[in-house]
């Protein structure tokens, strides 16, 4: 079997020092251009291959990047993902993925396991049912670098990106009231998470600023899946006068509703419009359309991923006090 190529096989090709090769092979600023080229073109023609894992074993660290999400069958996530990923190719680095199904106690063996394994840095949504963070400050106690993206953790000091939420519901909501509703509801993800407070907060300052009461009656803080808008429905649907409108915290809460509405007879929009969040593929193959707030997700998982980046090479923190807020759009379509 032939052996693998290695520094020293292309020093000696070159006549050259082992050192100045794996200088070059670096872009070290004290190689001269054309010494890093005649590496390069030799390394390229021996087959060179850089043994990661004993750089990585010599530096006591990884070119791998640990990514947490709720789940990855959410469009969302998996768009998120896929930026990070980009970003994170283009930089030498090779993300891990984990999904913490939602639990407290998976994300938890989640951080662990990637702390185990050395990984450069964290990039993280938390799940519903998170309310603390040790795991996350264990892993900043050993020098480990986090960016929080969509759902935050606001009690730990690290970079967030998140989308204006609030503003995204605000204009949902309104778009509702232009539309004649009068009786809103909305069906939210979980209480204590970051983008179902803001998103309830955008609905309910709608509401207040034109004019129309706020009902905790028309509430309901459920979930972030469809099984979440249809326990929610069944809820509100019991009310006397029944809403004749909902803003749902995302869209498979919306299309969750969707359902529980046409069993019980009644038609969207006539009699209950929807509106969503998150502009997910379904919201455009739904019957009715749904109308929905885009949210850069893609971009969102980029600046993620760089800022991170930006962080394990410099070993040094970015902004902790002011979140990246990227904007959002509303894509009206036939529900509302």
């Amino acid at each position: 079997m032939k052996s693998r190529t290695t520094i020293k096989d292309i020093a000696r090709a070159l006549n050259i020092h082992h050192a100045t090769v794996s200088r070059a092979l670096r872009d070290h600023p004290d190689v001269k251009p054309e010494t890093r080229r005649l590496v390069k073109e030799m390394a390229r023609k021996l087959n060179y291959q850089p043994n990661i894992l004993a750089r990585n074993l010599k530096m006591n660290s990884t070119n791998m990047i640990g990514v947490i999400v709720p789940e990855i069958k959410h469009h969302f996530f998996a768009a998120v993902i896929s930026g990070i990923e980009e970003v994170a190719y283009q930089a030498g680095y090779v993300i891990l993925v984990c999904q913490s199904n939602e639990q407290y106690e998976r994300e938890v063996m989640n951080t662990r396991a990637l702390i185990s394994n050395k990984v450069a840095g964290l990039i993280v949504s938390i799940s519903q049912t998170t309310q603390q963070g040790e795991h996350f400050r264990l892993f900043q106690e050993q020098g480990g670098k986090i960016v929080f993206f969509d759902r935050v953790f606001e009690e730990i000091n690290a970079p967030k990106v998140v989308v204006d939420d609030y503003q995204g519901a605000f204009e949902a909501t309104e778009h509702l009231i232009r539309q004649g509703r009068r009786r809103i509801a909305h069906i939210g993800g979980t209480e204590h998470i970051s983008v179902s407070l803001a998103r309830f907060r955008g609905y309910r300052a709608a509401l207040e600023k034109n004019g129309l009461s706020f009902h905790p009656d028309y509430v309901v803080f459920s979930g972030f899946h469809e099984s979440d808008g249809q326990r929610g429905m069944e809820q509100l649907l019991k009310l006397t006068p029944r809403p004749d409108a909902l803003f749902a915290v995302n869209d498979p809460v919306a299309v969750g509703s969707y359902e529980v509405i046409k069993q019980a007879g009644l038609k969207i929009p006539d009699d209950i419009a929807v509106v969503g969040f998150s502009n997910n593929p379904i919201s455009a193959v739904v019957n009715p359309p749904l109308t929905t707030v885009e949210q850069p997700s893609y971009e969102m998982g980029k600046y993620a991923a760089e800022i991170l980046i930006r962080m394990i090479k410099s070993g040094k923190d970015e902004n902790t006090e002011s979140p990246l807020v990227l904007n959002t759009r509303l894509i009206k379509r036939a529900s509302a």
